[in-house]
Formats: structure tokens, sequence, C-alpha cells
């Protein structure tokens, strides 16, 4: 497990002390991991759903979004999906190189996307509430 320390200086009366915090990495570093992997599946099949797309430009779009994902995480998840039967691909000849494997909803992946997004909702919602509870909900 990975520690480190924060430096931090406390006046106590006239006196200045230097005083050090150990924070553990491992658990904050851990839950935002779970948390993206948590949301990951929902936020390609959403870019997915607007047409045909690339795998580069899915890294693309999650990178830029600040969701940081790596290929070695991104072509299992497409494959999961794809057999599960979520997903399709085509290949499509590429002036620039070998052919490109371009990746498309189905039928099933469209209604698992419409799911994900209802749940996506019910949990905004619900998080919203605990986040800035409503004097009404204090008081009940």
């Amino acid at each position: 497990m990975q520690n480190f320390f924060i430096k931090y200086f406390v006046l106590h009366s006239t006196c200045l002390y230097i005083c050090d915090i150990k924070l553990n990495t491992m658990d904050i570093e851990n839950a935002k991991v779970q948390m993206r992997k948590g949301i990951l599946e929902y936020c390609i099949l959403q870019i997915i759903s607007r047409g045909e797309v690339y795998a580069s430009n899915m890294l693309e779009e999650l990178t830029a979004a600040k969701i940081m994902v790596v290929e070695g995480t991104l072509y299992p998840l497409l494959t999961r999906l794809k057999n599960a039967g979520f997903l399709e691909y085509k290949w499509v000849e590429s002036n620039a190189g070998p052919p490109r494997k371009y990746y498309i909803l189905t039928e099933s992946g469209l209604a698992f996307l419409e799911e994900l997004h209802a749940t996506w909702n019910d949990l905004q919602h619900s998080v919203q509430q605990i986040i800035q509870p409503s004097t009404q909900t204090i008081q009940s």
C-alpha cells in the first residue's frame, strides 16, 4: 500500500510547527478508479449509439472527457459487449493502413443502453439528494 505525507504549517501561540499528515493514496485512487469503471461501459455504449465508431475515436473522446482509459481496458470491454450481443462491428478499408473495425450498437445494445441511462438518472438523482438534501428531507 502506497502512502505519502502532506506538510502543513501550524501556528500555535508564537511558534510555527511543521506537521505531517499521512494520507493513504491507495484508498482514494482505488475509489476513483472504481467510480470510473462503473460508468465506462455506459459511456462507451453512449458514444457508439451515435453511429459507427472506430476504437481510437472512442479513446480520444473518453480522454477528452477526462475518463482516462487505455487500449488494454477498452478492447476487452468491447469484446465482452460484442459477445453479450450488444455490439456488432464491420471492417472498413482504410487509405492510411490496414482495415479498421467500426463498432455499431445492436437492438439489444440499444435496449441495454436505455436501461443503463434510466439507472444513471436514478443514481444521479439519489446522489444529488444526499449531497444537497432538501429541507423537507431533513425535517422528515
